[in-house]
């Protein structure tokens, strides 16, 4: 081989060589800090959690290939949810998934610059994340679950498979901010029902024994709203509505499937599932703040036709053919 067709080919290779080597070279690993309201151990929360990776999985995102997810779990304790918050966040992840109010609360009082995608959030608007649902602004963005006529639907859906009952008692969870705009729905769409509506504020279990003994009235019922606090403790809510034989609407369908009388509210999961794609999005360089704030729209009615039963009710054939699920 001639000296200058050698250099040549010398010089190709030493081009060649370092090309090879990134080409070889590893994805960087991206990272997400998840914080999660509730408990690891409720296989309702880890079904959320799953979601959320299956969504990522389908976008291409595979843990500890090419992301690496972070959890941390408040188990509905808000110092333990705050502690975590802060933790997560001096991780500096390429962005933050907060599951509910509660851990959005916490992430906000942490951080106004690393990207937040929200998950099961009720008006973030009127809470003050963001600025506009079309426009969110800052540095958090995601999915909310609110709609004020829901409290109407409670209370009609009451109405329909319990009649008569004239006195209706909402469990609420003071700690958390998004109770109130449930609460005005409930309350603007009592006249129309003619029920007398009495608030229950209940922060730990003791709370919601005392309060479910005291409202066992023969024309009674119970309208449980949404929040870490109920969910958390759904096995007592159920187990004493039904010793006490009491009409009983939940937020969402893991209450009925468990043995509550009936449910209305959106499919959780879904949420978790869609939040995996804006997180998609920012990893690959969107601004939250430009991502409109989307609300759900898929509702789930849930008729558990054996507490039905055994409270001694009746639910009108219509109201069955509507439900997307009738437990026998």
């Amino acid at each position: 081989m001639k000296r200058r067709e050698f250099i040549t080919l010398l010089g190709g290779a030493a081009v060649a060589w370092p090309l090879a080597a990134r080409a070889q070279q590893p994805e960087r690993l991206r990272r997400i800090g998840v914080l999660m309201t509730l408990n690891e151990s409720d296989p309702e929360v880890r079904a959320w959690a799953a979601a959320f990776q299956e969504g990522l999985q389908k976008l291409g995102w595979v843990q500890d290939r090419n992301v690496r997810i972070d959890y941390r779990w408040g188990e509905g304790d808000l110092h333990r949810l705050q502690s975590h918050a802060a933790e997560l966040v001096r991780m500096t992840p390429d962005v933050l998934l907060a599951a509910a109010t509660p851990a959005l609360v916490a992430l906000q009082r942490e951080t106004r610059s690393l990207p937040i995608v929200f998950a099961q959030v009720s008006d973030p608007v009127r809470l003050g994340f963001v600025a506009s649902l079309a426009r969110p602004g800052g540095n958090m963005t995601g999915f909310a679950n609110f709609e004020y006529a829901i409290g109407g639907k409670w209370l009609e859906l009451l109405n329909d498979t319990a009649p008569g009952r004239s006195r209706v008692t909402v469990l609420v969870d003071p700690a958390n901010p998004s109770q109130t705009p449930y609460l005005q729905g409930i309350e603007a769409a009592a006249p129309s029902f003619g029920v007398q509506l009495t608030r229950a504020d209940v922060r730990r279990a003791a709370d919601i024994e005392r309060t479910i003994d005291f409202v066992q009235q023969p024309n009674g019922a119970l309208v449980v709203l949404p929040s870490a606090m109920t969910i958390l403790h759904r096995d007592l809510i159920i187990a004493l509505t039904a010793r006490h034989r009491l009409p009983t609407v939940y937020p969402y369908r893991f209450f009925a499937s468990s043995g509550g009388f009936i449910s209305y509210g959106v499919d959780l999961a879904e949420g978790y599932r869609q939040a995996a794609g804006y997180v998609d999005r920012i990893l690959k360089g969107a601004k939250p703040g430009d991502l409109p704030v989307q609300l759900s729209s898929k509702f789930e009615l849930v008729v558990n036709l054996k507490t039905a039963k055994a409270l001694g009710l009746s639910i009108p054939e219509p109201l069955l053919q509507r439900a997307d699920e009738v437990i026998e």
